[in-house]
């Protein structure tokens, strides 16, 4: 399989708006109760708007490195990811561990077209975040129900649901692995005695 993939463009329009609409924001709440109690001194309005703009700048800039550094890879067993501009992130989420996969879609994103696809591992789901979010998708519903088929023909025995068979593994007589087994064995035996005394 090794299905190399990138969101779609539309997610640097995303960023850059969530960002600006975060800004304006801030600007509100800090910079326009100065303004009002200054009587809107041109020094400080002219401060004010080259600050934002400049800080526009950098997250447009950044936004368009933060996607040229994104990409996914859908692998036979697993699903792996890169992403960062100034901190790297990458990662590898076995099928086997998927316990859920959610679309989430925001007003600016349906306008784009694109959605997020948030995947939580067993180990995972009590977070607040998923451990993964494949994000600016823009068919996310066909590349959830891609990831639902490979995790439930996942070949440790997985049902699609997150569930797990286990796999009974034997150490090759002879080996290390069967000399430690052999002992964990004796010490089961002892414990077990010792629980039946009592």
């Amino acid at each position: 399989m090794n299905t190399l993939f990138k969101p779609a463009p539309a997610l640097v329009s995303l960023l850059v708006i969530d960002s600006i609409m975060f800004i304006l924001l801030i600007l509100c709440i800090s910079v326009l109760p100065i303004l009002l109690g200054t009587g809107f001194d041109l020094l400080i309005v002219g401060i004010s708007i080259t600050c934002v703009l400049g800080i526009i700048a950098v997250i447009v800039v950044w936004a368009g490195l933060y996607y040229k550094s994104m990409w996914y890879e859908l692998r036979d067993d697993e699903i792996s990811w890169k992403r960062g501009v100034w901190f790297r992130t990458t990662g590898i989420v076995p099928y086997n561990r998927i316990t859920n996969l959610d679309i989430k879609q925001g007003p600016v994103m349906r306008v784009l077209g694109i959605s997020t696809l948030a995947i939580q591992t067993a180990g995972y789901s009590g977070q607040a975040v998923p451990e993964i979010k494949i994000e600016g998708i823009v068919h996310a519903e066909e590349l959830r129900e891609l990831i639902r088929s490979l995790v439930r023909g996942c070949t440790t025995g997985n049902d699609g649901t997150g569930g797990v068979t286990p796999r009974t593994v034997v150490p090759a007589p002879g080996t290390t692995e069967q000399q430690i087994l052999a002992e964990l064995v004796k010490i089961r035996t002892l414990f077990e005695q010792l629980n039946r005394d009592r």
